[in-house]
């Protein structure tokens, strides 16, 4: 796959099949779009090609908003070259291309820039300053531009319809076995090791302190979970639970993610490290005692070792 940065001169000459989105997550639904964008830009022997924003639009709008992402930008791309799309182009997002109608937007960008015979839009995507305007809309102005304008059909799963939005939902409600079923794998996230408190330590239960890389990631619902983590450079999982919560057993704290590497005993501050959530086991609690929490955490660990070795 081309990765393609869309400047004032770019020019794509090859005629193409392509979708609008911004991705988030990659998942089961943006899949099933993708899917048919390859099989029909294959058919007719043109590009597929991938549209995408460098930007949430929504921070350009709202310079205050942070948004909360489910994958940022560059492992969005990294998902997107895995659906076999020839090209994923993406738009710098800025004030300017908020202004433009949906009409501009397909004129300028969709037919002048990239080339675009073929739109495929999913079922519940709105593009352009008048979000008020319909599918039916799109497939007129497409007739004016000489765009072919196609409706995708929703993706429904066991689990739910596919979509960044419901995927968010659940991530708040600590369902992240449901997530990777909608995301066709675990969610995870990039994060960099730092010194905590220790007292995990000294439990019997030393613990890696994980600040997240970026800004925007989401933070499932507090407690604890049965997860797997790579560090940077390696191949390798290692079997751990992790907690997210303010460790009210000792006091008043703020929120912290600390993970148990089984079998792990190396050095790893100030490295990077992936976290992959598998399930979650349960609510975090305070306890009445030290001694209490510690009992917790051996059956967490059991609980958690037959979680994961039932992933082999």
């Amino acid at each position: 796959m081309t990765t393609l940065y869309l400047t004032p001169e770019t020019k794509q000459l090859q005629p193409s099949v392509a979708t609008i989105g911004f991705f988030d997550g990659v998942h089961l639904g943006h899949q099933h779009v993708l899917k048919q964008v390859v099989e029909h830009a294959h058919r007719r022997q043109w590009t597929s090609i991938a549209i995408t924003f460098d930007v949430y639009p929504r921070v350009v709008v709202q310079p205050n908003f942070t948004p909360e992402l489910i994958t940022p930008l560059e492992e969005k791309l990294h998902l997107l070259a895995e659906t076999g799309v020839d090209i994923t182009a993406v738009l710098p997002f800025s004030a300017e291309m908020a202004q433009l109608s949906a009409f501009r937007f397909m004129q300028t960008i969709l037919k002048e820039q990239l080339n675009v015979q073929q739109l495929i839009i999913g079922y519940d995507n709105r593009f352009g300053k008048q979000s008020g305007e319909t599918f039916e809309d799109y497939v007129r102005f497409g007739a004016e531009l000489g765009i072919e304008v196609l409706l995708s059909t929703p993706f429904d799963t066991p689990q739910g319809r596919a979509s960044s939005s419901t995927i968010r939902k659940m991530l708040h409600n600590g369902d992240v076995d449901v997530v990777q079923q909608l995301l066709s794998r675990p969610y995870s996230f990039l994060g960099k090791v730092v010194h905590g408190y220790q007292e995990g330590r000294k439990l019997g239960f030393p613990t890696a302190n994980i600040e997240p890389k970026y800004s925007t990631t989401i933070l499932p619902k507090e407690g604890v979970y049965a997860v797997q983590i790579e560090l940077s450079g390696s191949y390798k999982r290692y079997n751990g639970m992790l907690n997210i919560g303010n460790r009210p057993t000792y006091g008043t704290f703020k929120q912290t993610i600390e993970v148990h590497i089984f079998d792990f005993n190396e050095e790893i501050y100030d490295s990077e490290v992936r976290v992959f959530f598998i399930e979650r086991v349960r609510d975090e609690v305070k306890f009445s005692s030290v001694e209490q929490l510690k009992e917790q955490l051996v059956a967490d660990k059991k609980r958690v070792e037959q979680i994961l070795n039932s992933l082999k």
